[in-house]
């Protein structure tokens, strides 16, 4: 990983669905590299979503312009192509149609994720809620923010998801929503490598979100107390983790040789050599393999 401590300065990016979680750790790190970030969602001081949690995006731009970089938050809701539409001729008019980066993190699906039945037993709407929220989103930012970056030559994409195997994810929409997206990384390098714009997925491993803080009933502070609860989560990682292999990745000048390619912060951090904000490398797939795959099967090879 370079050494220049401002690696993202002049570079503008976009975090769609950087309220909390991954999204929010992501936008931080890319501010932290010097980055200018538009952050997005629906939970603003405005009102809050439907998730009913505390977290803003006016939050998320405030640590982003406190790590080092420019935070500019808009409400949006990428459900809406009227609304990202709006966003993206917003960004390409103050940034002189300079767009580097796009995060496509919109998420919001966990009280829509039905983990105790199968497909035939669950409420149909609901999983294809969650589709709609979860992937449709993703596509909808895609294809009006490509054109700033395709004008340009040059940029990365990057699609959050969990996981970056082909094993199961333990429930039938959330499995399909994950993967999906994972493919919608391949598909949109394969249209956009002759234009010199790169697209990846990334997965972290445990990630210590807000509400899996909330679930352990710890803060980021007092995390490792939750660990009496779950052994596992003695390897989880902060959302600073991903957020820091991400900048990583748009830092790289050789990142086109990733395009494609279904990443995870357990690899990454080998080869970047970042180090999660407490100055740990946490490695769940090496935890996996040691402690989990007897019981569980192994991860499988990378998608």
């Amino acid at each position: 990983m370079t050494t220049d401590t401002r690696p993202l300065a002049g570079t503008v990016a976009l975090v769609a669905g950087g309220t909390r979680g991954g999204g929010r750790g992501i936008a931080v790190e890319l501010g932290s590299a010097g980055a200018t970030v538009y952050v997005t969602g629906r939970s603003s001081g405005a009102g809050r979503s439907d998730l009913d949690r505390p977290e803003t995006i006016e939050d998320t731009a405030e640590r982003i312009t406190a790590a080092g970089g420019r935070g500019i938050a808009v409400r949006t809701d990428h459900g809406r192509p009227e609304e990202v539409r709006a966003l993206l001729d917003r960004i390409a008019a103050e940034q002189d149609g300079r767009l580097d980066v796009l995060v496509n993190s919109v998420w919001g699906g966990d009280p829509l994720t039905d983990w105790e039945h199968p497909l035939w037993e669950q409420d149909l709407e609901t999983g294809l809620r969650l589709l709609r929220q979860a992937v449709e989103t993703h596509v909808i930012t895609s294809r009006f923010a490509l054109p700033l970056m395709v004008a340009r030559g040059s940029g990365l994409v990057v699609e959050v998801t969990d996981g970056n195997t082909a094993r199961y994810r333990g429930s039938f929409f959330y499995d399909l929503a994950k993967s999906a997206v994972i493919r919608l990384a391949f598909a949109q390098a394969a249209e956009l490598r002759p234009h010199g714009v790169a697209a990846v997925a990334i997965t972290p491993g445990f990630l210590r979100s807000e509400a899996v803080l909330d679930h352990f009933g710890v803060t980021e502070a007092t995390w490792r107390d939750g660990v009496a609860q779950d052994p596992d989560f003695a390897h989880s990682e902060s959302p600073a983790y991903l957020g820091r292999a991400v900048a990583a990745l748009a830092a790289d000048p050789q990142v086109m040789a990733k395009s494609g390619r279904a990443l995870a912060t357990w690899g990454l951090y080998r080869e970047y050599g970042f180090t999660d904000a407490d100055g740990t490398r946490p490695d769940f797939a090496a935890h996996w393999a040691k402690s989990l795959e007897a019981e569980h099967g192994p991860l499988g090879d990378p998608l």
